[in-house]
C-alpha cells in the first residue's frame, strides 16, 4: 500500500488503528487520556502516531466534544515588553493545559476597535477571555459589552473577581525607597503614557513613597516608553541639573536617559542614579547594568490560566496580586554631596 506521503493523504484515526491493531474508538480514548486505556495499549498507539505524524482533526474533535479547548487574548499594545511577555507566558501555560491559543491584538483604542478585536474572537468559539490591555478605556469597553464567557484581566488595579495583577505601586515605592535609602533627596520621575493603568501605578507609587518619607516631589514628566524619550529627557533635564536621581518608569526609557548622561560627561551612578521597571532580558548588560523592578511574567501567565480555567471549570478559583521585586545592580549609588 501506498504510503501517506505518497498519496499525498494526511494520516487519519483509522490508519493508526489500524497499525496499532487496536479500534478508532481506541485511538479517540488515548486522544482523549481516558482511564480506562491500559498502559501498554496507550504506548503502542502513542507511537504509531508518532511514526505516522499523526495530527488530530480539531474540528473533528470540536464536532463530538462541543469543546474547543481555546482561550481568546485580546491585546493592545504587544510590541511592549510587559504585553508581550504576557502573551509569551499565557501561551505555555495554556499548552501545558491541554488548551489553544489565539491571540487579537487591537488595532486602535477607540471602542469601535475594542468592539472588533472582541467580536472577532467570540467568532472563533473561544471558551474564555484574558484582557491585556493597559489603556482604562479598553476595560471600560469589555464591562460594557457584558460578555458572558469566563475571563480574566491582566491589570494593575481592581480588585474585582476576574482581576489578576503585579502589584505596580508597591514596585514603583521599592525602586524609589532605594533611592531615598542611598541618600537620594532631588529624585525625578519619568513615567509613562498618561493613559496606561501601570504608568497612571507607578507614577501613584513614586509619589506616595516621596511622601511617606518627606521628600519633596517634582512633577513626573510623561513619556512614551521608548528609549528615544528618554534620551530627549535627559537632555532637556540636564539643561538644569537640578537632581540626583531618576525613577524611569521602564527600563527602554532608562536606557535613553544613561545614553544622554554619559553623552553630557556625566557618570551613571557617580553623578545621576538611574533605576527601570520592568527587567528586560538586557538589562543585566546595560553599562552600567540596570537597577530595575522585575516582574515575574512567567508566574503571571500560569496564574491568569489557572484562574482562568477554575472559572471554565466553575472551581472558584481565586485571583491574586503578585508583589515584585527589586533587582540592585551597578546603575544606584550614594549621591556625590
Amino acid at each position: 500500500m501506498a504510503s501517506d506521503a505518497q498519496t499525498g493523504r494526511a494520516p487519519s484515526i483509522r490508519d493508526v488503528a489500524r497499525l496499532a491493531g487496536v479500534s478508532h474508538q481506541t485511538v479517540s480514548r488515548v486522544l482523549n487520556n481516558h482511564p480506562s486505556i491500559r498502559v501498554e495499549t496507550k504506548a503502542r498507539v502513542q507511537q504509531v502516531m508518532d511514526d505516522l505524524q499523526y495530527r488530530p482533526n480539531r474540528a473533528a474533535r470540536v464536532l463530538v466534544t462541543s469543546r474547543t479547548r481555546t482561550i481568546g487574548v485580546l491585546a493592545a499594545a504587544a510590541t511592549q515588553y510587559g504585553p508581550a511577555s504576557s502573551i509569551q507566558a499565557l501561551e505555555k501555560a495554556a499548552r501545558a493545559e491541554g488548551y489553544f491559543v489565539n491571540t487579537t491584538n487591537l488595532d486602535g483604542t477607540d471602542r469601535a476597535s475594542i468592539e472588533r478585536g472582541l467580536n472577532h474572537l467570540l467568532d472563533q468559539a473561544v471558551e474564555g477571555l484574558v484582557v491585556i490591555a493597559p489603556q482604562v478605556r479598553v476595560f471600560e469597553t469589555f464591562h460594557d459589552m457584558n460578555i458572558s464567557l469566563p475571563f480574566v484581566t491582566l491589570q494593575s488595579t481592581g480588585t474585582t473577581e476576574h482581576a489578576l495583577s503585579v502589584d505596580q505601586i508597591s514596585g514603583a515605592r521599592l525602586a524609589t525607597r532605594h533611592l531615598i535609602e542611598l541618600g537620594h533627596r532631588s529624585i525625578y520621575h519619568l513615567a509613562g503614557p498618561q493613559d496606561w493603568i501601570e504608568a497612571e501605578a507607578r507614577m501613584h507609587g513614586f509619589l506616595t513613597e516621596l511622601s511617606a518619607n518627606d521628600v519633596p516631589a517634582t512633577a513626573p514628566i510623561l513619556g512614551d516608553w521608548t528609549a528615544e524619550f528618554g534620551y530627549y529627557a535627559g537632555r532637556e533635564l540636564l539643561r538644569v541639573r537640578d537632581f540626583t536621581a531618576i525613577f524611569s518608569s521602564n527600563d527602554q526609557m532608562a536606557l535613553g536617559l544613561i545614553h544622554a548622561i554619559r553623552e553630557s560627561g556625566l557618570d551613571v551612578p557617580r553623578d545621576v542614579s538611574v533605576v527601570g521597571f520592568d527587567d528586560i532580558p538586557e538589562a543585566a548588560h546595560f553599562w552600567p547594568p540596570l537597577t530595575t523592578v522585575q516582574q515575574d511574567f512567567g508566574e503571571l501567565g500560569r496564574r491568569a490560566i489557572a484562574l482562568l480555567l477554575g472559572n471554565i471549570d466553575d472551581q472558584g478559583a481565586s485571583p491574586a496580586t503578585l508583589v515584585p521585586d527589586l533587582i540592585v545592580r551597578k546603575s544606584t549609588a550614594r549621591p556625590a554631596f
